[in-house]
């Protein structure tokens, strides 16, 4: 099933969220129609054109925003002030600014897992959950993701090059040794290290990686590593399995899309059963040739059509 033709926005606009941080957000297809929010990944991945064509724009009013310090909001790759909770506030801010009762919250990867954060504790604004990719913020997630005994073992060229910046001194303590870069003074050492943690993720998305993932990443690459980094090194403020203790006791009663990769390596559909699991009305979709990327042909086609029979 293909992509809804290309649209432009309807509307744009930056939202002052405080502490000198301010939102750029977007909307696009009907403005009377039922209301999506987009979360995208990252954290600090910023949107992209391309997620406003999951949805039917007669129908549809999507709304569409970078988080704090990715994309076009500014200042771009800040962390300060820039945590889980300040971004679920966020997303309460555009829906109260924008007037909106209630939505359908849209999200993959890092969005599917601040998607449950805000659905959690705004269980009366979220009218449904269409939902990417999961990734629970739990220990062995991350260590999967970064450590040596996870996806290095399915990429180890790639991995390779992921270590390559950091000492053999300081490989142990990986996201350590890369968060004192990223945040270090020195402009050139963190660039270098931006790229290299963006291109190991970018590398690793899709079940066909691409050849051009350096050039794909590059623009990105700052506010992506720098936020990324700084979010996983602090647990995403989020305490073990409280993302799914918090579904179990707040989101019963809301309808529930999953579309998971068979091979996703950035979040193994371990974390997208075990959601299932804890959520009984949860549909759970597994498609069976695909990665991680929302752009994979598989995972397209189950998002669009969960949507259109919503």
């Amino acid at each position: 099933m293909p992509l809804y033709d290309e649209i432009e926005p309807f509307h744009t606009e930056y939202l002052d969220v405080g502490n000198g941080h301010s939102l750029y957000v977007e909307q696009v297809g009907n403005p009377d129609g039922e209301a999506v929010v987009v979360l995208h990944g990252g954290p600090g991945g910023g949107c992209n054109p391309s997620y406003r064509r999951f949805f039917d724009p007669e129908r549809y009013r999507v709304v569409l925003f970078d988080q704090r310090g990715a994309g076009r909001s500014t200042p771009n790759a800040s962390v300060e002030h820039n945590t889980t909770w300040d971004l679920v506030a966020d997303i309460e801010r555009i829906r109260t600014h924008l007037g909106i009762e209630s939505w359908v919250v849209f999200g993959g990867s890092w969005g599917s897992t601040l998607a449950l954060a805000y659905a959690i504790t705004h269980s009366e604004r979220a009218r449904a959950l269409m939902l990417r990719g999961i990734f629970l913020a739990r220990v062995n997630e991350y260590a999967w993701l970064y450590g040596p005994d996870g996806v290095a073992r399915i990429f180890p060229e790639r991995y390779a090059e992921f270590l390559e910046p950091i000492p053999f001194a300081e490989r142990h303590e990986i996201l350590a040794a890369y968060h004192r870069r990223l945040m270090g003074p020195d402009q050139e050492v963190a660039e270098r290290c931006a790229l290299a943690w963006s291109v190991w993720e970018g590398a690793i998305a899709r079940l066909i990686p691409q050849d051009d993932v350096a050039d794909v990443m590059g623009p990105i690459a700052l506010a992506f590593a720098r936020i990324e980094c700084h979010y996983f090194i602090h647990g995403c403020w989020l305490g073990p399995d409280q993302l799914l203790e918090g579904a179990r006791a707040k989101l019963q009663d809301i309808p529930v899309v999953i579309a998971q990769g068979r091979y996703d390596v950035i979040c193994p559909v371990q974390s997208a059963y075990e959601l299932a699991q804890a959520l009984p009305q949860a549909e759970l979709h597994i498609a069976p040739g695909s990665g991680h990327s929302v752009s994979e042909p598989e995972i397209t086609e189950i998002l669009i059509r969960a949507m259109d029979a919503l």
